[in-house]
């Protein structure tokens, strides 16, 4: 599949690993509808990158909100092709601390937005993919992106509702690649290590070099941009199916 031209929704889209995302797919010639919660900085990449990009106020865990958004898409731009699901939060709070045990609405809320949130928008995009005529002679119709952390495989002290919502989905990849492939949508998933998102502008410098560090080649914090060329990377091998791929510079985490 290739990106110019292409119509794509990127959840998370106004910061970090969606925000580059989305500014890789407008470069390449694709149309972007950005599902966020801020508006301000949604209008304001509209602003900048002109009429390629439209925004919606979405949260990723209301069914009937992503349902309307992802129609509008469809009725914006004409189709849908790519889904990228980068909206996510952290948690950090150990099972049993000082305070005692990890609340169980913390919890359910960072699986619910994580892991929910993801299933709930590709499902609803894959339905509006499946609508699509055959883009190519062996039927393909979408690509669904999806992001998980290196977390899911080596989470630390106090990641336990992170790691689970990461590895719920790294686990659901395969399953759903394989429940989509007769309609010919293709299904992956980015396992990102430490990328220099703005999660990171607020740690001193000793703390980055420290973090770098920990890094196999090259010693250093991933940058967004190289997430999102892996996800165009995903969009454009149309044999790169039920995947999950790691982009972490070789880091394994240690428990702390």
């Amino acid at each position: 599949m290739q990106l110019n031209g292409s119509v794509a929704i990127v959840t998370g889209g106004v910061s970090g690993l969606g925000e580059a995302t989305v500014r890789r797919f407008v470069a390449q010639g694709g149309r972007v509808m950005v599902f966020d919660l801020n508006e301000a900085r949604g209008q304001a990449l509209i602003e900048e990158l002109g009429g390629n990009v439209a925004y919606r106020q979405v949260d990723v865990t209301d069914e009937a909100m992503v349902k309307r958004a992802v129609d509008d898409t469809v009725a914006t731009f004409g189709a849908l092709h790519i889904c990228c699901n980068f909206a996510g939060i952290a948690s950090a709070a150990k099972t049993v601390g000082k305070e005692g045990a990890f609340p169980l609405g913390d919890f359910r809320k960072v699986i619910d937005i994580n892991l929910i949130g993801t299933f709930n928008v590709l499902r609803l995009a894959a339905l509006a993919m499946a609508a699509n005529k055959p883009l190519d002679e062996h039927g393909g119709r979408g690509v669904i992106i999806n992001t998980a952390s290196i977390a899911a495989y080596e989470g630390q002290v106090g990641q336990a509702a992170y790691s689970a919502s990461k590895a719920g989905i790294v686990g659901m990849t395969l399953p759903i690649a394989r429940d989509l492939a007769s309609l010919g949508i293709r299904v992956n998933t980015i396992v990102p290590g430490l990328i220099h998102t703005p999660l990171f502008d607020a740690l001193p410098e000793s703390a980055i070099s420290s973090l770098s560090a920990s890094v196999l080649n090259p010693q250093r914090l991933g940058q967004p941009g190289e997430v999102a060329h892996l996800a165009q990377y995903i969009v454009e091998n149309d044999y790169t199916n039920g995947e999950c791929i790691r982009i972490d510079g070789g880091i394994r985490m240690q428990p702390r």
